[in-house]
């Protein structure tokens, strides 16, 4: 293992930092990507010192629309070659559709969809030729249903899991796996981003998101497909098939309107 690499997109904080150590810890060398550059070489300059693993910090906005393959053809020049990838960056927006901000919804379908799709391409390629590698696209459980308050993300990251799972059938075979994590709330920057912190969905119980990280990491080296962290999680995500989609939304809205 020591001789793989994992590419990690939103690697500056929550999830995406706790599975850079983990992978860390592993011995694999790390590539972290986020736009905060000095927030993750000071991660990476603890992260060497601790499992002495290599760790490279590449400052990136993969809202950009030419972020993904600027990244790739940086990589390919530095003679980098990703073996595991790690799709995490991602951003939520609480509020009405009505009065949100389009610009900023915009940007989450660019960075949600676009730039997962993108890095997805250009690294499976690579994969696929040298029949080996490992994808994990994190999404959520609100992938799988609709979420008012929230209209936009949660398409997003529908759009995520409906697209891996596709991808997952597509790739048997090749010797390239595809997981889909998809953790319910989870204590990390996110609530705070999209406005939640207030909200009964993250006042009712979140999870720590080292624990989140593992269980991720776990699922993607036992080559599961979906990945949803959490007893009561699983439980919903299955439950909710059986129940009124209306009924669902409802309680969706509920849950994620402040206290």
């Amino acid at each position: 293992m020591k001789n793989e690499t994992v590419l990690i997109t939103g690697a500056s904080n929550g999830i995406g930092q706790d599975l850079a150590e983990i992978f860390s810890e592993k011995g694999y060398t790390v590539v972290m990507v986020a736009r905060s550059g000095k927030k993750m070489e000071s991660i990476a300059a603890e992260l060497k010192s601790k499992y002495k693993n290599d760790v490279m910090v590449l400052e990136k906005d993969l809202s950009l629309s030419d972020a993904p393959q600027e990244l790739y053809n940086d990589l390919r020049h530095k003679g980098v070659s990703v073996d595991i990838l790690v799709n995490n960056a991602g951003f939520g927006l609480f509020g009405e559709f009505s009065e949100t901000d389009l610009n900023k919804e915009l940007n989450m379908i660019q960075l949600n969809i676009s730039a997962l799709t993108a890095m997805t391409k250009v690294f499976s390629e690579d994969m696929i030729k040298r029949k080996n590698g490992k994808i994990l696209n994190v999404a959520s459980t609100a992938a799988f249903q609709a979420g008012p308050l929230m209209a936009v993300y949660y398409a997003t990251k529908a759009y995520v899991l409906s697209f891996s799972e596709a991808l997952e059938n597509e790739l048997k075979g090749t010797g390239v796996h595809v997981s889909t994590l998809c953790p319910g709330p989870t204590h990390t920057g996110f609530s705070e981003k999209a406005e939640l912190e207030q909200s009964k969905l993250f006042s009712s119980g979140a999870m720590n998101s080292k624990r989140v990280a593992q269980i991720g990491f776990d699922g993607l080296m036992k080559g599961k497909s979906v990945i949803i962290p959490g007893a009561k999680n699983r439980f919903l995500a299955t439950a909710i098939r059986f129940l009124p989609r209306k009924a669902v939304t409802a309680t969706v809205r509920n849950m994620q309107e402040r206290k």
